[in-house]
């Protein structure tokens, strides 16, 4: 690795030699990801490196990079090799146990945001839950609200829980481990002023195409949606809907390609004041639907 040499011993050089490995792998935005990694091996805040270019590196410092950078080259995500990620103003703790948070899922946030913000003490269902990061945000954001992450997965539910604690949002989270594929219990029934869900839309098709980083290091139960993609919206409808109050709303996450064919599952389901929303770059990927009041 490019610290061995003795002549990159300096945090500079040895960014410089980071960032020309990665743009040789044509890794995207090799700058910010070197800064990354450095940062990561040398335990300092990235945002601190342009005032330290003279700092030397260590022997143990360079062997932590060496290893950082081989998983990276190997197509391990920057995410999972930092143990971290930043979403919607909050820091994230992430493991291979949960997908990684994504820009693609901040709008969503927005709008599950604006939609409780009004309400005297909204009770949230973040379906689907992983990280924990919908929920979370929205519970950071609004401080009367209180929320219950459902995820079928334990190892993703102790990460939620970990990120809970850490945030200092534990005290209003709650964590259970249920399918959304499976009727939720019928305590449940009429419980929620607004669910949030982004469940696995993958296609079949897709997931033979995805990206080496994603199909090879994010959990597939996170990912895979059945075959067209629709399985857990069609279930949804007929299970964990009820779970959502008489007026209350649901909002979706779903494919690039299927804003509209979940809108309609959503009509047929008796949903009403149902739309579709595009995310921050233009793409119709959020559904809105309200559980009419009678």
């Amino acid at each position: 690795m490019c610290g061995s040499e003795r002549a990159q011993d300096t945090l500079r050089q040895t960014l410089q030699a980071v960032r020309r490995r990665l743009e040789s792998a044509d890794i995207s935005m090799p700058e910010l990801e070197a800064a990354e990694l450095v940062a990561c091996a040398l335990g300092i805040d990235r945002r601190h490196i342009p005032a330290l270019p003279g700092r030397p590196v260590t022997a143990a410092e360079r062997e932590r990079l060496s290893a950082l950078l081989a998983r990276r080259l190997a197509g391990e995500p920057l995410a999972y090799l930092l143990g971290e990620w930043d979403f919607y103003g909050i820091t994230l703790r992430v493991t291979p146990d949960v997908l990684i948070p994504r820009s693609d899922t901040e709008r969503l946030c927005e709008l599950a945001i604006q939609t409780a913000r009004p309400q005297p003490a909204p009770r949230v269902l973040d379906l689907c839950s992983g990280s924990g990061c919908i929920g979370l945000a929205l519970l950071h954001e609004v401080p009367q609200a209180r929320a219950v992450a459902v995820d079928i997965s334990p190892a993703a539910l102790a990460v939620a829980g970990e990120n809970a604690e850490r945030l200092g949002l534990a005290d209003r989270y709650q964590c259970m481990q249920a399918s959304a594929l499976e009727p939720p219990a019928e305590a449940y029934r009429d419980t929620f002023d607004l669910m949030v869900c982004n469940p696995p839309y993958i296609t079949a098709d897709e997931m033979r195409e995805l990206d080496r980083d994603v199909a090879e290091f994010e959990p597939r139960l996170a990912l895979y949606g059945g075959e067209d993609g629709l399985d857990f919206y069609r279930t949804v409808m007929k299970t964990w809907r009820y779970a959502v109050k008489p007026g209350g709303y649901l909002l979706f996450e779903c494919g690039w390609k299927q804003g509209e064919t979940v809108a309609e599952i959503c009509r047929e389901a008796g949903l009403s004041e149902v739309q579709v929303e595009t995310d921050y770059a233009g793409v119709p990927r959020i559904v809105c639907a309200r559980v009419p009041l009678s």
